[in-house]
């Protein structure tokens, strides 16, 4: 028997996306709750980002005793990917009209699924991106109260985006296969891409916010705060973050030439971008002196910031009091 809804039309095939990356002791709990939607049609991609331990056998016990209605395959990638890289990989091999976001250490609850796509049906099927709010979850699992993302119904214009950049966790994120249609697939290299779809959605048939939250978000990954034990360890920490916000800066770039408002991006990401190149560029250059050089002529950075990143390029070792502290502290 097919689901009908109201318009007469059946129930979407949508798609539950699940990347995993060296996260043995939580991928189990990820895919229960991937398993346990209560929407159907669903088919579930468990996509492997070539793991260094044991995630992807975990998530192989997990797969091998599910018996429900969900349509399940699991994958694994040869080499790492990385997340825009790999996802942009599964948005290809997927068929749902809608692509829910899931990572590994997160948890969906049962009804994720199902209330999205009923707001996205009451909405017309407009929207080209829905968010929903977060239970805070702790690296011991416990849950921390509720984080609130910003209502993105207000948000319709460029102005309205470059004006008030909003607070979106990708994690709780659903996409429409239409913005991958418009767009393309992300460059490599980004693991931050929850602002990348936003605007893309701003842009195109827009985007809403479920004020319930529907993922309990664990406390960790690439984005959270950390204490480094040594100043080569947050040296590179501090590289790969600005490689992923070059790659985001060139991709909000492309996508708003894609719908005429390029010049008002490279505006708006001026500062940013500034910041960007210009670690890029010390990290790169060969001798103290060309750092120097770099520093003292890069006037469109601020001063304390020149000053922070040429240390970090020159002599990371005056950190490592500093860091030494701060891993004792939070021990």
């Amino acid at each position: 028997m097919v689901n009908v809804v109201p318009d007469g039309s059946a129930f979407p095939l949508v798609s539950l996306l699940l990347i995993t990356y060296n996260q043995e002791a939580t991928v189990a709990a990820a895919i229960e709750g991937a398993l346990r939607q209560t929407y159907t049609p669903l088919e579930i991609i468990i996509s492997d980002d070539a793991s260094s331990d044991g995630t992807y056998a975990a998530a192989e016990r997990c797969v091998a005793r599910y018996t429900g209605p969900h349509t399940v395959r699991m994958r694994r990638n040869p080499s790492n990917l990385g997340i825009s890289a790999h996802l942009s990989l599964l948005v290809r091999e997927s068929r749902g009209e809608l692509l829910f976001i899931a990572a590994g250490d997160d948890v969906s609850l049962p009804e994720r699924c199902r209330a999205v796509v009923a707001a996205w049906l009451k909405a017309g099927r407009r929207p080209d991106l829905i968010a929903t709010d977060l239970y805070d979850l702790d690296t011991d699992g416990d849950v921390h109260g509720v984080l609130e993302v910003t209502d993105l119904g207000s948000y319709k214009t460029f102005q309205d985006w470059a004006d008030k950049r909003p607070h979106v966790v990708g994690a709780a994120h659903t996409w429409s296969r239409r913005l991958f249609d418009r767009f393309g697939e992300m460059e490599a290299g980004i693991y931050g891409e929850d602002q990348i779809m936003t605007f893309r959605a701003i842009m195109s048939g827009g985007a809403l916010t479920l004020h319930e939250p529907l993922v309990k978000y664990r406390r960790g990954g690439l984005s959270r705060k950390r204490a480094w034990r040594s100043s080569d360890e947050f040296v590179a920490r501090f590289r790969l973050a600005n490689r992923n916000g070059l790659g985001e800066t060139r991709q909000l770039i492309r996508d708003a030439e894609h719908v005429g408002v390029g010049e008002g991006m490279r505006v708006a990401l001026a500062r940013k971008s500034a910041r960007e190149q210009y670690a890029s560029a010390i990290f790169a250059s060969a001798s103290v002196g060309a750092k120097l050089a770099l520093f003292g002529r890069s006037h469109d950075v601020s001063f304390g910031y020149r000053l922070r990143v040429f240390l970090y390029a020159t002599f990371p070792s005056l950190y490592k009091p500093v860091l030494f502290v701060k891993w004792h502290l939070r021990r």
